[in-house]
């Protein structure tokens, strides 16, 4: 009876996992499939098959944006960030997790403030500061303040914590290890799920990023994706086929990062839930 009973839940459970699978992926097919048809065939009915029009509907992205240069900008942006904030972020939660210095906690507590903090409202702040010093319609005031990600030092602090042991450490240091080999050769290789996953998220968060790159870049050519999908949106409002494909176009690096990366992910985020 039990064994039953154990089999039935079992059953309602994937039955579960199942449904929810198909609910998370049903809207990227259905843009997709929006993509291949006609303004006029997706006004007219819900479709599930492809259509013909997608050499039509990218002939009309192309005519008036340039995608792919979008595509590029996006790249110089989003990869520079991300490797700032893996590196920099590591090596404060290395300092926070395994360094003894007066005002640490106070310190860590500032740091984590900064995220409740949203970051629209330091922008016109920043935009006045940029013109000050001429950065206006550059690429590095987009990508430096990635250096400082609170949320990444918090989530690396805590994998430092729990799974690099304060032994480890003492051993690199009796073999003559300077702090920087220690970081080099131990924290950062033992870190890497964590770092990986968080890496993940900020390249989601700077590739969807709209509203900086478009109050702080003025030259249509260093447009990044999001700018240049949402031009797609202001110069044909009701062409869907087309703004369907231009989102399509713009969200398939972060399919490829997070189904390449997908074990980091969850080796990250599970660190601790098992024990022995």
């Amino acid at each position: 009876m039990i064994y039953r009973q154990s089999r039935v839940e079992k059953i309602i459970l994937y039955a579960f996992l199942v449904f929810m699978a198909i609910l998370s992926i049903v809207p990227f097919y259905m843009m997709i499939i929006n993509s291949t048809h006609t303004n006029v065939e997706i006004s007219q009915r819900v479709w599930f098959t492809p259509g013909s029009a997608l050499l039509e509907n990218y002939q009309i992205i192309q005519d008036k944006v340039n995608i792919w240069q979008g595509f590029i900008a996006s790249l110089i942006i989003t990869v520079p960030s991300v490797v700032l904030a893996a590196i920099f972020s590591t090596m404060t939660a290395y300092g926070f997790a395994k360094f003894q210095f007066r005002g640490k906690e106070v310190l860590f507590w500032i740091i984590l403030g900064t995220m409740m903090v949203p970051q629209q409202l330091g922008l016109i702040g920043y935009y006045d500061l940029l013109s000050k010093i001429g950065m206006i319609d550059s690429y590095l005031p987009l990508i430096i303040p990635t250096a400082a990600h609170a949320a990444m030092v918090f989530f690396i602090r805590a994998y430092i914590e729990s799974s690099i042991s304060d032994s480890l450490i003492e051993a690199a240091i009796i073999d003559g290890g300077g702090e920087w080999y220690i970081f080099r050769r131990i924290i950062f290789p033992l870190a890497m799920p964590s770092i990986a996953t968080m890496s993940i998220f900020t390249f989601i968060q700077k590739w969807n990023d709209l509203l900086t790159p478009l109050v702080l870049l003025n030259s249509a050519k260093k447009f990044p994706m999001p700018v240049v999908v949402s031009n797609i949106r202001g110069l044909y409002e009701s062409n869907f086929g087309a703004i369907y494909l231009g989102v399509t176009i713009s969200i398939i690096p972060i399919i490829i990062v997070v189904i390449i990366f997908s074990r980091s992910i969850i080796k990250g985020l599970t660190v601790g839930a098992i024990k022995g």
